[in-house]
């Protein structure tokens, strides 16, 4: 009588674990191949939408020449109105001269928020590889006037 009850547990449990590796089996075979592999597949996609794209090759490059020449556009702006502002032959009025004050401090500012971003942009690794090589790799926000093709 022992026996038999023991033989009978004994297909019971071998039934559960069959079941249960039939169903990690089941499980595996149709969602858990993708469940594995789902990193490397949305790595690859986003890869593809970037640094493979040739679309995003050609507005990474547009992107630098278009960061270098706003850097260039605000210092030729900052010039004009320092210029205008010690214009000896025909001096600005004081409110003038505030306003004059108040817009190169804007535009220094402008200009070195333009700076920041190409050389944030130009160290970021998805980008490194499509920046111009005339371009200057970093922009230095000391300079009196920037250089965007060598």
């Amino acid at each position: 009588m022992f026996k038999d009850g023991s033989r009978a547990l004994g297909y019971a449990i071998a039934s559960i674990a069959a079941a249960a590796l039939l169903t990690l089996i089941a499980i595996y075979a149709f969602g858990g191949v993708s469940q594995l592999t789902a990193p490397f597949r949305g790595e690859t996609d986003k890869k593809d939408r970037t640094t493979g794209s040739g679309a995003f090759r050609i507005a990474t490059y547009e992107e630098f020449f278009d960061l270098c020449a706003g850097v260039q556009t605000a210092e030729q702006q900052i010039k004009a109105l320092t210029d205008e502002l010690h214009d000896t032959a025909q001096p600005p009025t004081p409110e003038r001269a505030e306003k004059i004050r108040t817009s190169l401090t804007a535009v220094r500012s402008s200009r070195a928020e333009s700076i920041a971003t190409y050389n944030s942009k130009a160290t970021q690794e998805h980008r490194t590889a499509f920046h111009d090589a005339a371009l200057p790799y970093k922009l230095d926000p000391a300079a009196e006037e920037t250089q965007c093709a060598a």
